[in-house]
């Protein structure tokens, strides 16, 4: 790997539903013009369980800041989004951390949220979010699934990062799926 050299990597997507959340990823990570990693877990269980995050961005930076994210989850069980803006807010506000160059899904049963370096907090209205280089693609995919099928929150995410992986060069057909009841 030269230094300087484009990492992408990464789909993530989350699909809340009838007060469930799944979140999937894919697990190619890409350095330039090659695959170096075909099985990256990039979304997991956080807050003791009640809670799924997801990252796309430097790997290093998204665990630095899922950490963080756990330190959150303790100091405000139970509340996802508080967590989330307090991480928000550290992140923005703290030289160091500004640095970090990565994005989170953070969800639990009652919410979605992107979580970005500059501040910001995003719930989508219709409970369905994405990052990541295809990220466009299983939003997309997701949301038509989410209108025309009855398929549950896992089908659906499973289902959209399948087609996301499909039309994303950075991204590949070894999807892992959390959720939570």
């Amino acid at each position: 790997m030269n230094p300087g050299q484009t990492i992408r990597s990464t789909t993530v997507l989350a699909v809340l539903r009838d007060g469930h959340i799944a979140m999937a990823s894919d697990g190619q990570v890409t350095v330039g013009d090659a695959v170096m990693k075909h099985n990256a877990q990039k979304c997991r269980l956080a807050g003791r369980g009640s809670a799924i995050v997801g990252f796309a961005g430097g790997a290093a930076d998204a665990l630095a800041l899922t950490e963080r994210l756990e330190a959150k989850l303790e100091s405000h069980p139970g509340d996802v989004r508080r967590a989330a803006v307090e991480l928000a807010r550290d992140w923005r506000s703290d030289r160091i951390l500004r640095r970090l160059e990565a994005m989170l899904v953070v969800a639990d049963p009652k919410c979605v949220l992107v979580v970005s370096g500059n501040g910001d907090v995003i719930e989508p209205d219709d409970g369905i979010a994405a990052i990541g280089s295809g990220g466009s693609y299983a939003l997309a995919a997701a949301r038509a699934l989410a209108r025309h099928t009855k398929l549950s929150a896992g089908e659906v995410a499973k289902e959209a990062l399948g087609i996301a992986s499909d039309i994303c060069i950075y991204s590949n057909q070894s999807i892992s799926l959390v959720e939570l009841p």
